[in-house]
């Protein structure tokens, strides 16, 4: 355990934001989840309307830094990709 007041501190804030961040990437990896689920389904309609949530959710988490920019970006092209080729 850290002796010094200010590493005290970045320990219960790294407690903190692990906290908050842990609940936010599930929420992704959910999201992404159900997209993936419409697309095996081949449910066209569905895939696109649960990607575009899912879209919005990865890139607000990315702002966040909860996720790197580019894991975002490639999540996202993944997903559009796979939507692409259920036709």
């Amino acid at each position: 355990m850290a002796n010094i007041q200010s590493a005290k501190k970045r320990a219960r804030q790294a407690l903190t934001r692990n906290a908050l961040k842990s609940g936010q990437r599930a929420a992704v990896r959910t999201a992404i989840k159900n997209v993936e689920e419409a697309i095996s389904a081949q449910d066209t309609s569905l895939a696109k309307s649960t990607f575009k949530s899912a879209q919005k959710l990865i890139d607000k988490m990315a702002n966040k830094k909860v996720i790197s920019k580019n894991s975002a970006g490639r999540q996202k092209s993944r997903l559009n990709r796979s939507i692409k080729s259920i036709n």
